[in-house]
């Protein structure tokens, strides 16, 4: 199982660049996270280097590899992992930006078809617990309320990463780093399909109870 994240320059998969990568074996716990200079007409959102804590001359900085050699690393450090099976908070949002990449630079794509959905988990779960999905309604339509944070919550975890919204600050905290997110995802991955705690720093936030399972797998009432 490899979790992967990615930390964009904006929203848009055409108009901003991919500028850091990372991913988390979670059989040998080994990691890989490096970052990459924007290309010239990537653009960069007032809200990107907010969210991450950089600068464009960071983001664009000419001493950094290209987007293409940080992709071709990556898939080099893929290769020798046993289980490539992917695992994201949103596999059409991480996968979707490398495949788009990778059309744009001519890069073979060395990565698996298939991905595990952290939402879609997290939201099963969610329902076989409480009887219902978590959803909410906005502008009229119910959609899905099961974003990270949510599933943190969820899963026992404090939130401590920035949020913005509109533009605007609405929660302060740490900025977002895609390792760290590796982390946080693999983490409720554990929690929420074998009931346990999986990485030592964050022992300290007890498994909920309803999370738990006994030996048979099932979770504890």
């Amino acid at each position: 199982m490899i979790v992967l994240d990615i930390e964009t320059s904006g929203m848009s998969i055409s108009r901003s660049g991919v500028w850091q990568i990372a991913a988390l074996d979670l059989i040998s716990k080994d990691e890989f996270i490096d970052e990459a200079r924007l290309d010239e007409n990537d653009e960069i959102t007032d809200e990107a280097l907010e969210i991450t804590g950089k600068t464009e001359e960071e983001l664009r900085d000419e001493n950094k590899q290209s987007q293409k050699e940080l992709i071709q690393k990556f898939f080099y450090w893929l290769r020798n992992k046993k289980e490539k099976n992917f695992i994201c908070q949103n596999p059409q949002f991480d996968i979707a930006w490398v495949s788009f990449r990778c059309e744009k630079y001519g890069i073979k794509k060395e990565y698996p078809y298939r991905a595990f959905d952290l939402h879609t988990i997290a939201q099963l779960k969610h329902s076989q617990i409480h009887g219902s999905f978590l959803l909410k309604e906005i502008k009229g339509e119910i959609k899905s309320d099961m974003n990270l944070p949510n599933i943190l919550k969820f899963c026992g975890i404090p939130d401590e990463r920035m949020y913005i919204r509109d533009g605007k600050v609405i929660q302060e905290g740490k900025p977002h780093d895609a390792l760290e997110d590796c982390k946080l995802e693999g983490e409720c991955f554990s929690r929420l399909v074998y009931g346990r705690n999986l990485f030592q720093e964050f022992k300290k936030f007890p498994v909920p109870n309803y999370l738990k399972q006994n030996d048979d797998g099932v979770n504890k009432k």
